[in-house]
């Protein structure tokens, strides 16, 4: 996980941690107590990638799942990403979230938004030049959601 995860810090293209993120902060942030987190893998031998499943929010906003994905830099292209992102839908809704949501999509990640838009995720924001990019500097993220139940179903709330 820990080699993944460095590629992708590394290449300063998608996600917001430096090269100075330690082994422990990368650790918490993918096996920290709140986290659901899920490999695929070649058998014992290989890990081609990771996600990990968290509430978006505390409290009133814990119904709202989020997730994080990284595919080894080895197997982009293979549809790593699309049985991670199948999985962890499926997931979400077996641990009962009611929606989707992903905060901080950058605009550059063309792949993972063409993606995301296939498995039923609606850009709902945009965040003006707030991810800064390795090689291209200050770049749009997006707010990507996606409703994993019908409203008309959800359970009543407490007032």
């Amino acid at each position: 996980m820990w080699s993944i995860f460095c590629a992708h810090i590394a290449a300063g293209e998608t996600y917001p941690f430096t090269t100075a993120v330690s082994r422990e902060a990368g650790h918490a942030y993918w096996l920290g107590p709140e986290a659901a987190s899920f490999v695929a893998t070649t058998g014992a031998d290989r890990m081609l990638g990771m996600y990990r499943l968290v509430p978006n929010q505390v409290g009133r906003g814990h119904h709202v799942a989020n997730a994080s994905y990284m595919v080894s830099p080895s197997a982009q292209g293979a549809g790593v990403g699309r049985l991670l992102g199948e999985h962890s839908l499926a997931e979400a809704r077996r641990k009962g979230y009611l929606a989707m949501q992903f905060n901080y999509v950058v605009s550059t990640n063309t792949a993972a938004i063409r993606l995301w838009k296939k498995l039923g995720f609606s850009i709902v924001g945009t965040l003006p030049k707030a991810y800064r990019h390795k090689r291209l500097g200050y770049v749009d993220a997006y707010v990507m959601y996606q409703l994993l139940q019908d409203p008309d179903h959800w359970p009543t709330v407490d007032a």
